[in-house]
């Protein structure tokens, strides 16, 4: 979460984000319950294009856009999280299948301090939590700085974020490392995710790593390690960089 000038570990970080996985498979349960549950993803709009969220408040989404900025800030390796589109990639998945936890087990009983791999474990479908999880930031932030997250200065909301990773600040009934770890989650699906889906403007996030997005056949490039790749993305929906 720097803004300094790119080294290596920003590129490997992101990189290591696509090992081994599928262009489809990039999008977990959440973009991708959108497709099983038969709701068409809106035609996405161009980065600047000036998106109005449908379902996040206006601090709901001064908040993303200022946490996912620091997640993955723009340097000359590729744009960052917000020039990506990935808060609008959020905001369309919470009016989609995975926003409304239509395909999980949402029954209690209800075991937050759970062991990890017992998976999720709230009763907060995913909308619920970032609407409950952003109003409760906020206020904590506006006690201890007098100012809501999106208003602080770069350093200090890449601070208040690693106090949520590690979950030292303490908030009634959302635990603060979860939160952390599904903005990041769905931090990191919008900006690889397929273009359809709001994020990864203009495949600038495949080019960035030379993933090859949705071609039909690139086999003869897969025993060539380390050499690069010497055709562009192209998307789902046959868009081509």
């Amino acid at each position: 979460m720097s803004s300094k000038p790119s080294s290596p570990s920003r590129r490997d970080f992101l990189r290591q984000s696509l090992v081994a996985v599928p262009a489809v498979s990039l999008l977990g349960t959440s973009a991708i319950a959108q497709t099983q549950s038969g709701t068409t993803a809106a035609p996405a709009g161009t980065a600047g294009s000036g998106y109005s969220p449908r379902y996040f408040t206006a601090p709901e989404w001064e908040f993303l856009q200022a946490a996912v900025e620091r997640l993955i800030p723009a340097n000359e390796d590729g744009p960052g999280a917000v020039e990506a589109g990935v808060p609008e990639f959020l905001d369309r998945q919470m009016e989609a299948a995975y926003g409304h936890g239509s395909l999980w087990y949402m029954q209690g009983p209800f075991v937050p301090d759970a062991v990890p791999t017992l998976g999720y474990q709230l009763r907060f479908t995913p909308r619920e939590f970032y609407r409950k999880g952003i109003a409760a930031i906020d206020g904590w932030c506006q006690q201890q700085h007098k100012q809501n997250f999106a208003a602080l200065p770069a350093d200090q909301r890449d601070a208040i974020l690693h106090q949520l990773e590690k979950g030292e600040i303490k908030l009634d009934d959302i635990p603060t490392a979860t939160f952390f770890a599904q903005l990041l989650t769905n931090t990191k699906e919008g900006y690889f995710a397929d273009p359809m889906y709001g994020g990864n403007k203009q495949m600038a996030a495949w080019k960035m790593i030379g993933f090859p997005g949705a071609r039909a056949d690139y086999a003869d490039w897969i025993e060539q390690p380390g050499k690069v790749y010497p055709l562009g993305p192209v998307s789902i929906e046959g868009a081509k960089s």
